[in-house]
């Protein structure tokens, strides 16, 4: 097969049209700077990730969203709410309540529809973006990234060059892939079945958008209920990985097994009709060992993937997109596109990610919202800004030691995530969680 490789060279070639890359393309494209985005699909296209959680507001005041998302159909979301395994409720966490400004209300997205908006939001601001193209390779010269192989849609291949590789390739994670750079968290291990319903129960008022977690029966692990619009709700079940698929039967039947033992899922879906087939995925969390190197850099779930259970992901994913074009754009103006400028903003979004990650743990370790509020109540507000996303500042570590003063039998805080597992660890771990016949990314 021939490759050509192409004359004019971009300032910025972005891999992936999702929701961090998109981010990242039109920040970039903001000041002036040529970008040329590849994404290997055509949009709209399904993805999960749903939910949104406030502080993506600011992002998406910068990209220029903000009034599409007012003038969208997307449902308002005001809220997140607890469910215990015995159908206790917990107070609904009311994001307005806790600042008052319009960031405390967010949206429900259909992904093919929000990533789209988004995708065509970053063409509006001079991106160049193809859709059909695979991105086959990065291209280097020694350690420092110069471009990339794309395979265009007659099958022929071109080489680009650029003064900036971004990765925003989603799982996949293809300079994560190349250059071994994945960890696995010890942690969070788990998978998730999903499916819609149309015509199940959702609220009224400001609590129609609500975010609802709900723990199964037997505490094996809890599903999500998030109302979207055209009168459908996600509802999907996430659990330990081994728990849910390496038990005999259809993923159907492990779904209808979960809401058999969660009686408030079930109330809620028996008045609505199945809508969609079954989808499922491992959703067991990773980081790379690295945001930037020399000439490219890693964002969204190309960097990392933490859990969904309190949405972060699209959160992540524009906060992330945000703090590298600011890096990127910073590096081209002092002429510096190495390693430790392209991925400056790595450790603090490290930490944030970090803060996220401990409440995950928590929760998944028994920690009740109800429990913490009623003995700590002056700390609701700050619990609230770790669950609006607000997790970029050392005052939220306030919750940490009060929430250890409630363990019991010799608990001890979850182990931190550990960037130096080695990426034969990794491998391994791939091996073994090897996905069953039927599974479906």
């Amino acid at each position: 097969m021939s490759i050509s490789t192409i004359v004019t060279h971009p300032d910025v070639v972005v891999v992936g049209g999702g929701p961090a890359g998109s981010t990242v393309s039109a920040l970039i494209a903001q000041q002036g700077y040529r970008v040329q985005l590849y994404e290997r699909e055509h949009f709209p296209r399904f993805h999960i990730g749903e939910s949104l959680i406030p502080e993506t507001y600011w992002v998406l005041k910068r990209l220029g969203m903000l009034e599409r998302m007012r003038n969208s159909r997307f449902v308002k979301k005001y809220s997140v709410q607890f469910v215990s395994s015995n159908g206790k409720q917990s107070a609904p966490f009311y994001f307005w309540d806790n600042k008052a400004h319009e960031c405390s209300q967010t949206w429900q997205v259909v992904r093919s529809e929000f990533d789209l908006m988004m995708l065509n939001n970053a063409r509006e601001h001079g991106v160049e973006a193809h859709e059909g193209m695979r991105v086959r390779e990065v291209l280097f010269e020694g350690e420092r990234a110069i471009g990339v192989r794309i395979q265009r849609t007659d099958d022929s291949q071109e080489e680009i060059r650029a003064r900036v590789v971004v990765d925003a390739s989603g799982q996949s994670g293809l300079l994560m892939h190349k250059l071994n750079l994945r960890v696995w968290d010890p942690i969070l291990n788990k998978g998730a079945i999903w499916t819609y319903w149309q015509g199940a129960y959702r609220d009224s008022g400001r609590d129609e958008g609500a975010t609802l977690v709900l723990q199964t029966g037997n505490q094996k692990g809890w599903f999500w209920y998030i109302p979207l619009h055209d009168d459908r709700v996600s509802v999907g079940v996430v659990a330990p990985f081994d728990y849910l698929f390496k038990r005999a039967g259809t993923h159907e039947e492990t779904y209808l097994e979960e809401v058999e033992r969660c009686p408030a899922v079930k109330e809620r879906v028996s008045r609505g009709k199945r809508v969609t087939g079954y989808f499922a995925t491992k959703d067991y969390s990773y980081r790379s060992t690295q945001v930037a190197g020399d000439g490219w850099v890693l964002v969204g779930d190309a960097f990392g993937f933490l859990d969904p259970l309190y949405s972060s992901g699209v959160l992540l994913a524009l906060k992330s997109g945000q703090l590298a074009a600011d890096a990127i754009v910073e590096g081209f103006r002092q002429e510096n596109l190495s390693a430790s400028q392209l991925g400056k903003w790595g450790p603090a979004f490290n930490d944030g990610v970090d803060r996220m990650r401990r409440l995950v743990c928590e929760y998944y370790d028994g920690f009740s919202f109800g429990q913490f509020v009623k003995q700590y109540p002056h700390l609701k507000g700050t619990v609230t800004d770790l669950l609006i996303g607000d997790l970029f500042e050392d005052r939220v570590d306030s919750v940490w030691e009060p929430m250890e003063s409630l363990y019991q039998n010799g608990k001890v805080p979850p182990p931190r995530w550990n960037s130096g597992t080695s990426p034969q660890v990794a491998a391994n771990k791939v091996n073994e969680l090897m996905l069953p016949e039927g599974y479906r990314p």
